[in-house]
């Protein structure tokens, strides 16, 4: 079955940005308790870029397979698991880019949605935070994806969410830089 990736995230109301969450179907990892345990060699770049045994992978399809089997554990180590394995991989930064966003009011709350180098559509709120890490002078921002893992946002959906963020605290008379997303309010600097 060949992959139809999602449509341009501009072209979607909030509705359909869900509905394409919750149609995206994961593997049942955290079910899942493998006996083995080993070395992937397989490594995540701070671009996004994903690397097996020093060569960069390149079939999308690859990548987003393995995605789905990536977890970060309590102490921030990074795993692809299976039924039977559990294989560490490095991760340079975060396991996921993001790589647009669009803010979309409905019912007269804010949301704000991602979509990542995997093309997977994330929408801030509760279980997706959007995180401040770095310094004043080299702030990084990151929404949560899940079982730990965050995506770090791309150089124009920092800029995408920096002139949200301005325009929402210019409406306020101020420049606190904060934004909202499904109720949530989240500080984008550290």
């Amino acid at each position: 079955m060949p992959y139809e990736p999602p449509p341009h995230l501009a072209s979607l109301t909030l509705s359909q940005i869900a509905a394409q969450v919750e149609a995206r179907k994961l593997p049942p990892v955290e079910g899942w308790a493998p006996q083995q345990e080993g070395e992937s060699n397989m490594r995540i770049a701070a671009d996004g870029t994903w690397f097996h045994e020093g060569s960069p992978i390149t079939r999308e399809a690859m990548v987003r397979a393995f995605s789905g089997l990536l977890i970060r554990d309590a102490d921030g180590a990074h795993f692809l698991i299976s039924p039977f394995e559990k294989l560490s991989i490095e991760v340079e930064d975060a396991a996921f880019i993001a790589t647009d966003m669009v803010v979309r009011d409905e019912n007269g709350e804010p949301a704000l949605a991602f979509r990542l180098n995997t093309d997977e559509l994330v929408i801030a709120g509760p279980d997706h935070p959007i995180l401040a890490r770095g310094s004043a002078e080299t702030p990084a921002l990151y929404v949560g994806v899940r079982r730990g893992l965050d995506a770090r946002l791309n150089r124009s959906t920092y800029q995408q969410l920096a002139e949200h963020a301005l325009a929402v605290s210019s409406a306020k008379g101020g420049e606190d830089w904060t934004v909202s997303s499904m109720g949530e309010s989240f500080r984008l600097k550290p």
